[in-house]
Order: structure tokens, then sequence, then C-alpha cells
């Protein structure tokens, strides 16, 4: 018997790709979406795992997906760039709207190890005590629970999609082992599969997170990637506070130059360095009020 080659990805050769089976597979029986599922959840694990990936920028960009997903199953018109402004513009004592706060909530799911703490944090309008036993509604497999875990928040409050897709997230990655929510289901969900119950809300979450996975798989690699990139220019960088500034930028999604630790034009000057280095991405196109990202 002979077995396929690992396929590296590009420079880092240590991040293989997904199999090619389970991206090109078409499954229709649960048991075939599952298996896949679980083979796609399974390899995402190890890319986890490895420390070429950024690890906090990979669950931010994710988050941003997410946050992006919930929008459009409301159906409100922002995307990420206005997402993005949405939080990283706001003033003190402004409010971020609706699109802001499922940003802000995302975000917030992300940014610390899952607890019932932690996700009362992400979703304040919530007590501990309900978060915990929708938390405790899913038995069974990783998927089984999570699906379980969105089906039971949105029968008892049927308009709380995000509180019930973060719950899932979480539910699934208590299930795998995870110590920190990774968000998968909304981008790979469909708004007319969060009114699904039971087998068919399960089989939904299955293709979901086939897709979830394939694609988290190729966003860590393209930013283990950037990442590199930005950590070898590093040091070419002279300003003082670019190490903690270099820092933000593989930890956030988004940076405004306000928020560096540098004077107001340093900080912008640093950015434009760091855009004619290849080494991060302004991702407004405004000549005023930038985000840059890597």
């Amino acid at each position: 018997m002979t077995f396929a080659r690992p396929d590296p990805i590009s420079d880092l050769d240590t991040l293989p790709r997904m199999p090619a089976w389970v991206t090109s597979a078409r499954a229709e029986t649960i048991e075939d979406v599952a298996f896949l599922s679980g083979a796609a959840l399974n390899h995402l694990h190890v890319v986890l795992g490895r420390a070429e990936v950024t690890q906090a920028l990979l669950r931010a960009r994710l988050a941003l997906r997410a946050a992006g997903a919930c929008i459009a199953f409301s159906g409100r018109p922002e995307r990420a760039g206005e997402l993005r402004d949405a939080v990283h513009l706001l003033r003190p004592g402004d409010l971020p709207g609706p699109a802001g706060e499922t940003c802000l909530a995302w975000r917030r799911a992300v940014e610390r190890p899952m607890s019932i703490k932690a996700l009362g944090r992400a979703l304040p309008t919530l007590e501990p005590g309900p978060i915990a036993t929708w938390l405790d509604a899913g038995k069974g497999g990783p998927v089984t629970r999570a699906a379980m875990v969105l089906e039971a928040v949105l029968r008892e409050a049927p308009r709380a999609d995000v509180a019930g897709l973060i719950l899932a997230d979480a539910a699934l990655a208590q299930a795998l082992g995870w110590d920190r929510l990774v968000p998968l289901l909304a981008p790979g969900l469909k708004r007319a599969d969060l009114r699904k119950q039971g087998d068919d809300l399960c089989l939904a979450c299955h293709r979901a997170l086939i897709f979830a996975a394939v694609e988290a798989v190729r966003l860590a690699a393209d930013l283990a990637r950037r990442a590199a990139h930005l950590n070898a220019v590093a040091p070419k960088l002279r300003a003082k506070g670019a190490g903690e500034a270099v820092e933000m930028f593989l930890t956030r999604d988004a940076v405004a130059p306000s928020t560096l630790p540098l004077p107001d034009r340093a900080a912008r000057r640093l950015c434009d360095r760091l855009v004619d280095l290849g080494a991060v991405r302004e991702l407004t196109g405004r000549d005023t009020f930038r985000l840059y990202g890597v």
C-alpha cells in the first residue's frame, strides 16, 4: 500500500494542507459528512498546535468572519470594513451600534481562555446561569454537542443568533480540548440552518465545519507566512516601541496608528514603513482614519 506524501504549504513545509479527499469529496449521508467533518477538525487541531501559527491573530480574523456572518443573518448591510470601523474607531462614550456590538461580542469571546466568566463578558446581556445551562445541554460527540447547544439557545431565545453561535463554538472547543474558542460555525451555516432542529441541524453543522475548517487552515497558513515576514523585517525598525507595535500587529485583526505605543507622527511613519516593506497592509483604502493589519 502506498500513501500520498505530505503536501507542504509553500515556504512553511511544516504546515500541511488539508487532504484533497476532504475538500473534494461529495458526501450525502450524515455518516459520510460526519466522517469528513471529523477529518477536517482533526487536521485543524494539528495545525492549531503548530508554533508557526499566530493563534491570537487567527482567532481575531475568524471572529471578524463570524461577526460578518451574523450580521448577514440579521439582514444588515455591514461587511468587514464597516465592522472594523465600528470597533476600532470608537471614541470614549460612543455606542458601537448593533453591528459593532456583534463584532465586539465575537472579539471578546476569543480574547481570553474559555470560562463562564469570559463568555459572560462576551455576552453581557446573559446571566452566568443560563450560559452554564445551555453549555450543559450538549451531549455526545463534539459536533453533536455544538448543534444541541445551538438548538437549545435558539429554542428559548429565537433571536439570539450571536449568543447561540458563540456558545455552540464554545461547546465544540470544550469537546475538542481547546482552551480558547475558535469561531467556526457561523461562516459555514446558512440563515435557514438556524431554524433547523435535531438531525437536520446536526447535519448542517457537520457541513459548516468542513467548510470552516478548510478555510481556517488556509487562513492559518496565509497568516503564518505574513507573520514570518513581519518578524523578519522587525529588526529593521528603529523606532522606540517598534517591538511592542509588532506584537500588536501579530495579535490583532486591525490596528489604528493612534493605539500604537508611539507618538502620533511616529506611529504613522512606522505603519507606512511596514507597508513599504510588505509586512502589513492598509485595510481601509482611505487617506484618513486608517487601519492596518497583517
